[in-house]
C-alpha cells in the first residue's frame, strides 16, 4: 500500500502547526512597523510640502517677514497653518549669520543679508525640516 499512514499525516500536521504559530508571531512586529513607517512618511511629506510652498515665495517677501518677526523662536502667523488645523505646521523664518563675523557663536545675531533660515515643524512633535535659502537661489 503506497502513501502516508494516518500517524505520519498527524505528526506532519502537528509539526506544521507548531512551527507556523511562531512564524506568524515573528511577522507581527513587521506588520505593526509598517503602519508606523507609513505615518512617519506621510508627516515627512506634509512638512516637505509646506517647506516647498514657503520657498516658492519671493526671497524679499520672506526676508521682510523674517525682519518683522525678529525672533527665530516665534512662528510666522502668515506662513504657519491656522491654529487648530490637523497636523499644524509651524514656519519659522530668520536671517542667518553664516560667517559669525561678530564671533558670538549665535547664528541669529549680526545676520548676513541675503541668507535666510527656514524651519517647518509639526506642532507638538519633534518632527521638523529646515534649510537655508539665499537671494541667489
Amino acid at each position: 500500500m503506497a502513501g502516508f499512514s494516518y500517524m505520519e499525516v498527524l505528526v506532519a500536521t502537528v509539526l506544521i502547526a507548531l512551527t507556523l504559530v511562531p512564524a506568524i508571531e515573528a511577522l507581527q512586529p513587521a506588520m505593526q512597523g509598517t503602519g508606523i513607517h507609513e505615518s512617519e512618511t506621510v508627516r515627512h511629506f506634509h512638512l516637505t510640502a509646506k517647506l516647498e510652498e514657503v520657498l516658492a515665495e519671493p526671497f524679499n517677501t520672506l526676508d521682510d517677514e523674517a525682519q518683522v518677526l525678529s525672533d527665530p523662536t516665534v512662528p510666522s502667523p502668515n506662513y504657519s497653518d491656522a491654529p487648530g488645523a490637523n497636523n499644524r505646521r509651524l514656519v519659522y523664518l530668520a536671517r542667518y549669520d553664516a560667517d559669525d563675523a561678530d564671533g558670538d557663536g549665535d547664528v541669529f545675531s549680526d545676520t548676513d543679508e541675503g541668507l535666510l533660515w527656514v524651519r517647518v515643524e509639526l506642532e507638538g512633535t519633534s518632527q521638523a525640516i529646515e534649510c537655508l535659502t539665499s537671494i541667489y537661489d
